[in-house]
């Protein structure tokens, strides 16, 4: 005979995961895992790093899970744990960052605005992957994650001028990506 799981909402596991309970630790972590692997997956250089990323992450949201004070939604909680406990990861394994003087950023190439649209979310997440460390974190942090860039500055522990820097590069290189694909998928020599 097989027992199925009840469902809980994210409240209850959290209040459940306040008073101690293991299994809800259990559920909690199955209910959020994907999500935040796909997190951890832009911070990292491999799945296997994303995984130990997470597994840091939840270390973390546990250890802190009774100072969550249900002020905003729990999952961005535990994504703002995550991004935090990603870049540490990476500060600690890897060496860090290839700064750029802002007058040194260049400028941007144009791109046709329909063929970026119609990129795959696979595809661009891939090419943002292949950013140099660097690039890819000011770059996640600032377009994805919402940080503004004082706040990055802070979390990586660069100059703000750095980290607008950072994303300056990291979106041309983007454009210059995106342009490559663009001519050869209607055929124009680039």
């Amino acid at each position: 005979m097989m027992f199925l799981e009840p469902k809980y909402t994210i409240e209850q596991l959290v209040d459940r995961c306040k008073a101690g309970e293991r299994k809800a630790q259990e559920l909690l972590y199955k209910q959020l895992a994907g999500k935040m692997l796909a997190v951890c997956m832009r911070y990292a250089t491999d799945r296997m790093e994303a995984e130990d990323m997470l597994q840091n992450g939840f270390i973390k949201v546990f250890g802190k899970m009774a100072d969550y004070r249900a002020d905003g939604s729990f999952e961005g909680w535990v994504r703002r744990i995550m991004v935090h406990s990603s870049i540490e990861y990476y500060r600690k394994h890897h060496k860090m960052m290839q700064v750029v003087d802002i007058d040194d950023a260049g400028t941007e190439p144009s791109v046709n605005p329909i063929a970026a649209a119609n990129l795959d979310a696979k595809v661009l997440m891939g090419l943002i992957q292949q950013l140099a460390p660097g690039y890819r974190i000011v770059f996640n942090l600032y377009a994805l994650e919402g940080y503004a860039h004082k706040e990055i500055a802070e979390i990586v522990g660069i100059t703000e001028g750095a980290s607008k820097s950072q994303l300056s590069r990291a979106r041309t290189i983007l454009k210059e990506q995106i342009a490559k694909m663009e001519s050869k998928s209607y055929g124009y020599a680039g």
